[in-house]
């Protein structure tokens, strides 16, 4: 992936997260949760990622952050590989994450200053009781709580409210770089729109970097530069986020993006909508070769011999498809 690389602040290269399941008393098998995933984030840019539940986006987060240990794989930060525990500590300070339940990611015997104040505490990043109060109410601020909120507990507060209070934990240590795993599918509607919002005004005046996991494809075009689709824990399509939603490649992301509703009664009845055969399959059992191919349309012998690799078809749009010439000819 050709890019300045002044400009990438996080960069994975052949990521791997397998899980060993137990079939019988004495046998396990990996189930491949994250299999040979690269992409990169340019500074100060949201990168999307979407797919079906169950596809990994959620653990490519986490294993980005390490909260799982990469099976397999190059994480690098800021043109650094992440290597030893000194090199993870670093990047704990300038990489965190939002998580995508409220209701459970709080600790309901804390006060949201203690839940806000956890990271600093840890980080040791005050000097003074005083000093940490005030980072504390400064946090609270920027994600629109009131002071008056500090000494009440998580139970006390809406959906919506509590995501607030998981962003204001998540920017206590001045992070560089945000995973936000879903964060607002547990929240109303109503509810969404103002903390998407918010991540918004937060990324303008702080400076911020997210990879933003997401399976509402409006929510993702509208806060996304670049958007990647994944399919059974690998990455089948990358491009910029208009490009995608208008112009998709794959066979699996034109059938994703046909799905998505459209507010004009006109444009949706001439939108044709594809719907795709079978089920997804099993991460334990996938199939050979591509992992779409018992469901694609366009599938050869060629697709079960062989993983397409993923490539750059186009300046900055990057396809897994030994077809994908072919379909949009």
């Amino acid at each position: 992936m050709s890019e300045n690389k002044n400009d990438i602040l996080v960069e994975v290269k052949g990521l791997k997260k397998y899980f060993d399941i137990a079939i019988n008393a004495f046998q396990t098998k990996p189930l491949k949760a994250v299999d040979n995933v690269s992409f990169f984030i340019k500074r100060g840019e949201t990168l999307g990622l979407v797919g079906e539940s169950g596809c990994g986006k959620t653990t490519v987060g986490r294993t980005l952050l390490q909260l799982y240990k990469p099976t397999d794989g190059e994480i690098i930060y800021d043109g650094k590989p992440i290597v030893t525990k000194e090199d993870l500590q670093d990047f704990r300070k300038k990489a965190t994450m939002v998580f995508q339940d409220p209701y459970s990611s709080l600790n309901p015997r804390m006060t949201v200053a203690d839940i806000i104040g956890e990271p600093l505490d840890i980080h040791g990043l005050y000097a003074t009781k005083e000093e940490r109060q005030a980072r504390i109410l400064e946090l609270m601020d920027h994600v629109g709580l009131n002071s008056e909120h500090a000494a009440r507990y998580a139970h006390e507060f809406s959906g919506g409210q509590r995501q607030r209070i998981g962003i204001a934990r998540a920017l206590a240590v001045n992070p560089e770089f945000i995973v936000c795993d879903e964060p607002v599918s547990a929240l109303d509607v109503s509810i969404q729109a103002q903390v998407i919002n918010m991540f918004d005004e937060l990324q303008e005046k702080l400076g911020l970097t997210y990879l933003f996991i997401a399976h509402d494809l409006l929510v993702v075009r509208h806060i996304s530069d670049r958007i990647a689709v994944m399919y059974l824990g690998k990455m089948v399509e990358l491009a910029p986020s208009d490009e995608i939603c208008d112009r998709p490649l794959h066979p699996y992301t034109k059938a994703l993006m046909s799905s998505v509703p459209m507010p004009d009664p006109k444009v949706a009845r001439e939108n044709k909508r594809i719907t795709l055969s079978g089920d997804i399959p099993s991460p334990l059992n996938a199939p050979s070769g591509c992992p779409f191919r018992t469901r694609c349309p366009y599938a050869t012998d060629m697709c079960a011999e062989s993983m397409p690799e993923f490539r750059e078809v186009k300046e900055g749009h990057f396809v897994a498809c030994h077809r994908v010439d072919e379909i949009n000819a």
